[in-house]
């Protein structure tokens, strides 16, 4: 199925136990689950070193596997610090090397703004550095943008300021359906248009959810993340099996 993906932060608890690793994981999604796409989470990434990301290039071009989104944490734009905000900076750019060596379409680097609001030192902040990020992802031929993940990005008003500031053809975001703080019943399709790639579940991606965000103008991908944290093999083929019956439906029958 061409546009369904297993999110890599699915398997973070067997990340934990040390019961699986990035290999371990693609050859699960293409043979146990039988699905071409994965999202990886940076957190299966133990390094940035060449010879390490050609490695997993090579394991998903044996597997005729796509990228859709590589999601990174611990390279946010803003921190109060200003030496962690240094680190991040840091980081983030390894990461676009990652992105460009592994044939990621997208890349997803986050606000890093936990309370509900920005200042604005913060929003200046975030425009110019996404700016920058816009004009790195379109030499390597890539996207690049925040998820609705946690604080201020989790309200669709400011996430919609932003994108209009920054107006860029490579500033994309990562949409997690129905993770919003506010406006949660037009949230999804208001952002739908600006998305590269989408996180569901089985509970969020319905039929009437999938048909309201393509009609919105959404032509992504679906990227299953479910983070259970247990049972991890058993919960993502029951999210497979549930999620392939919704996209199994044409879309002029989605009720």
């Amino acid at each position: 199925m061409q546009n369904l993906s297993i999110e890599g932060f699915s398997f973070h608890g067997m990340l934990k136990e040390g019961t699986m690793d990035i290999f371990h994981q693609l050859e699960s999604i293409r043979y146990r689950y039988g699905l071409n796409a994965v999202g990886i989470w940076n957190g299966f990434l133990t390094s940035t070193e060449d010879t390490y990301l050609a490695k997993i290039r090579q394991a998903l071009d044996e597997k005729q596997m796509t990228l859709p989104s590589l999601a990174c944490d611990w390279c946010a734009v803003w921190a109060d610090d200003e030496a962690e905000r240094e680190k991040q900076y840091r980081n983030a750019l390894e990461n676009f090397k990652a992105a460009k060596i592994l044939g990621a379409k997208s890349l997803r680097i986050d606000w890093g703004i936990s309370r509900e609001t920005v200042t604005d030192e913060e929003f200046e902040f975030l425009v110019n550095r996404y700016t920058e990020y816009c004009r790195l992802a379109e030499e390597i031929g890539i996207v690049v943008g925040p998820e609705n993940h946690f604080g201020a990005s989790l309200n669709p008003d400011l996430m919609l300021r932003l994108i209009e500031a920054i107006n860029h053809p490579s500033f994309k975001i990562l949409l997690h359906v129905q993770r919003w703080s506010t406006g949660k019943d037009t949230a999804d399709e208001r952002l739908a248009p600006h998305a590269a790639h989408v996180h569901v579940n089985a509970e969020t991606l319905t039929s009437a959810k999938l048909k309201s965000m393509t009609d919105a103008g959404y032509v992504g991908g679906w990227g299953i993340e479910h983070g259970k944290g247990s049972e991890e093999y058993r919960e993502t083929q029951e999210q497979v099996d549930l999620i392939k019956q919704v996209l199994s439906v044409p879309p002029a029958l989605q009720v």
